[in-house]
């Protein structure tokens, strides 16, 4: 489900948070299904509660899950992006395609690209 990197400079709770969004975003984890426990994914991926609780917070602000009392936490089927998050990812879509841009990759291409990821999206 999820791999952590405890090398790598990012805290554990932002690959955390960004492991289970991209879980979410791809449909590997559909809207309105559970998510693990934080004390389930604490055991299985075996670090402190707290790191997941921080992570499945940060989340939930992000409107990407919601907890239900008594019956858990669950992935969001109406995400409402945070303000700026949209202009954020804008910006790092501009760097990336200006790079494609720059290795020869042709706008066709990438619409074609863009065109097949939303085909994806319409299907689930």
């Amino acid at each position: 489900m999820l791999n952590l990197n405890f090398r790598d400079t990012k805290p554990i709770y932002i690959q955390i948070k960004d492991g289970i969004k991209k879980l979410i975003i791809t449909g590997a984890i559909c809207a309105d299904e559970k998510v693990p426990s934080v004390r389930e994914l604490a055991e299985s991926l075996a670090i402190n509660p707290n790191t997941i609780q921080k992570a499945y917070k940060e989340l939930e602000t992000e409107g990407y899950l919601y907890s239900v009392s008594g019956k858990g936490t669950f992935a969001s089927s109406d995400v409402i992006a945070e303000p700026g998050r949209k202009q954020e990812l804008m910006r790092d879509f501009e760097e990336v395609t200006e790079e494609l841009l720059y290795l020869t990759v042709t706008s066709q291409e990438l619409k074609n690209c863009i065109d097949e990821i939303a085909k994806r999206r319409m299907e689930e």
